[in-house]
């Protein structure tokens, strides 16, 4: 299937990432559904890529997994992954100490050097 671009998102990937977020988390298709005011139904077809999550319904998925939007995005669609990665560093990073932030500046300092 070749994807165009005003849909280059991967929805065919989408259900196997939702699963594996879902398994890593240790929650059931029906702890999911009850949070996001859905069916099981629904997050099974879901997961076997016969339904692809709204945006709204992805947002609140993420926050359930405890990710980023952007993050689980990145999951899904490996060409948005850098940006991903670099709205999660950003955001867990702010909720450091100063102390904290000092020593990752330290010891990233020091990868960069080799």
């Amino acid at each position: 299937m070749s994807k165009s671009v005003e849909n280059s998102f991967d929805f065919e990937d989408l259900g196997r990432k939702v699963k594996e977020l879902r398994i890593q988390n240790g929650l059931t298709q029906n702890q999911v559904a009850a949070e996001l005011h859905v069916t099981p139904g629904y997050i099974s077809n879901v997961e076997n890529n016969r339904t692809a999550m709204s945006l709204r319904v992805l947002s609140y998925y993420a926050k359930l997994t405890g990710i980023t939007l952007d993050s689980l995005v990145g999951k899904i669609e490996p060409e948005y992954r850098p940006t991903a990665l670099d709205h999660e560093l950003q955001n867990t990073i702010s909720i450091l100490t100063e102390e904290e932030k000092e020593k990752i500046l330290a010891t990233l300092q020091l990868w960069a050097m080799k």
